[in-house]
């Protein structure tokens, strides 16, 4: 039995073959885009190009689908490579250790992808993939806030000009007005971020999470790239 045979009763063999001859790249290989990754392994795409340039430590086995105990100390790409290639050996899979920010996107390729998915923190980094992916003509996704929430069912797909309540998306927002960016889509979440007791100087340490919000969101961001890809 083919093993994406259940897969290709929903989309049939014409729009399979669309993903098979697809390249989506995965900026993040955190709690959001470790599971977008995997989710467009299991989808079939053929090529994923996945960035990141941590390696995992026992505070991300909690939230991360590729960190184990197995996996603590490994580059997050590596050990995403190594699991997709499980799941797909047929897949072209490209990781690069590498953190992105506008400095260094020269060094990328963006018109070699068909999607981009964006699941790092930085907002820097996030409006510089925004600007290249318009550059190349590329459909990208944009992960808001995942942090401090516990509601996986609060996530909404919207143009970035319609978030609201979320903080991350109200910065980005103000940054893309700035470089005249009209449109963007993203995966975010109108829950009220949860009020911690990690405060150290009046700043919060880490922002908490937990293994089912931040899941949500990748594979949310995985669906949108998989209808956008065969549409």
């Amino acid at each position: 039995m083919d093993w994406l045979e259940r897969t290709e009763l929903i989309f049939g063999e014409e729009n399979l073959n669309k993903l098979k001859n697809s390249r989506v790249a995965v900026f993040g290989l955190g709690g959001v885009g470790g599971y977008a990754a995997e989710s467009l392994a299991r989808s079939g795409i053929g090529a994923l190009d996945l960035f990141d340039g941590d390696k995992f430590c026992a505070s991300n086995i909690n939230r991360q689908i590729h960190a184990t105990r197995k996996t603590i100390g490994q580059y997050k790409v590596e050990a995403a490579k190594a699991r997709i290639l499980e799941i797909n050996p047929e897949a072209t899979v490209n990781a690069r250790v590498f953190f992105f920010l506008p400095e260094n996107a020269h060094e990328i390729d963006f018109a070699q992808f068909d999607y981009i998915i964006d699941a790092i923190d930085t907002v820097a980094g996030k409006v510089g993939l925004v600007l290249k992916s318009r550059e190349a003509g590329v459909k990208i996704i944009s992960a808001m806030g995942a942090g401090n929430k516990i509601n996986p069912a609060a996530f909404e797909v919207a143009d970035i000009y319609e978030t609201e309540i979320c903080p991350l998306a109200r910065v980005m927002r103000r940054e893309l007005r700035r470089h005249e960016i009209e449109s963007l889509k993203v995966v975010y979440s109108k829950e009220p971020p949860v009020i911690l007791n990690n405060i150290e100087n009046g700043e919060q340490r880490v922002p908490g999470s937990t293994a089912f919000v931040p899941a949500a969101a990748g594979l949310i961001m995985a669906g949108e790239a998989v209808k956008d890809l065969i549409n």
